[in-house]
């Protein structure tokens, strides 16, 4: 069974490994669609903090995802999905419902996210931090 999931996976953490842990344990194969950049920045408003290149390099790296590629588009979902031969769509229940309409090509399934845990929250703790002098 081939399993597919999307995200930014931007400052990569616990919560991010649990899912793409889980995804795999549901099939044969992982594939991950990482956000581009500019997709990135009209979902959230912002850059991500490491480039498109670098977040696929790091996501490849683990040794429970067989295929990265480049999502450049959310409108693009269904193409994504019919190209990488999906069985399964995995995604975090925070999207719970926003992707039922790909039911008529692949099964469907939202798992509970990390709780107290986000890209988010974690860039809002660095920002807080004290400031280090260089000569420190």
């Amino acid at each position: 069974m081939r399993v597919i999931t999307f995200g930014t996976f931007d400052i990569l953490h616990y919560g991010h490994i649990r899912i793409l842990k889980r995804a795999r344990e549901m099939g044969s194969e992982l594939i991950v669609g990482v956000s581009s950049d500019a997709l990135n920045e009209n979902k959230k408003g912002r850059k991500p903090v490491y480039s498109e290149f670098e977040r696929m390099e790091i996501i490849r790296s683990l040794r429970f995802v067989d295929e990265v590629f480049l999502e450049e588009s959310l409108e693009k979902k269904r193409e994504y999905l019919i190209h990488h031969q999906a069985d399964l769509l995995v995604m975090g229940n925070d999207w719970e419902g926003k992707f039922d309409e790909f039911r008529d090509i692949c099964d469907v399934r939202y798992l509970e996210r990390t709780p107290s845990i986000s890209t988010t929250s974690i860039i809002e703790v660095v920002k807080s931090l004290p400031k280090m002098n260089d000569g420190q």
